[in-house]
């Protein structure tokens, strides 16, 4: 059962566009603004999946993927990559990395909560 999921973007209009689509659907959010934040977040709090962006500065979202599913207590926790780079490569290379998903941007509200709604 999904109910506390990371969002993790750079760009502050995203990440409170994400958050606002998740908290209207009900789940407790909490955020980060790069990987490194991401992985240290994911490792303290054990939220029920991640929302993360691909480009960001300090780790990007792949290394913090990769990080987090190495890791054995963060493991199970689905990620779903927001981004820009939504080409057939960029999606291949997401689940090589141990990503469960990718939505591109820009996004409908329907396409966030279609993925959330893969793990609730």
């Amino acid at each position: 059962m999904v109910s506390k999921i990371l969002v993790v973007d750079d760009s502050k209009s995203d990440l409170e566009n994400l958050k606002s689509i998740v908290v209207n659907e009900g789940y407790q959010v909490v955020t980060a603004t790069n990987g490194e934040e991401a992985v240290i977040k994911a490792k303290k709090i054990q939220p029920d999946l991640i929302l993360m962006d691909i480009i960001m500065d300090e780790k990007d979202g792949f290394e913090a993927c990769r990080e987090i599913v190495a890791d054995k207590s963060t493991k199970n926790i689905p990620i779903i990559f927001v981004t820009g780079k939504c080409e057939k490569v960029d999606r291949v290379w997401a689940e090589l990395q141990g990503g469960k998903g990718l939505v591109g941007k820009p996004y409908t509200p329907e396409q966030i909560v279609s993925q959330i709604n893969r793990y609730a």
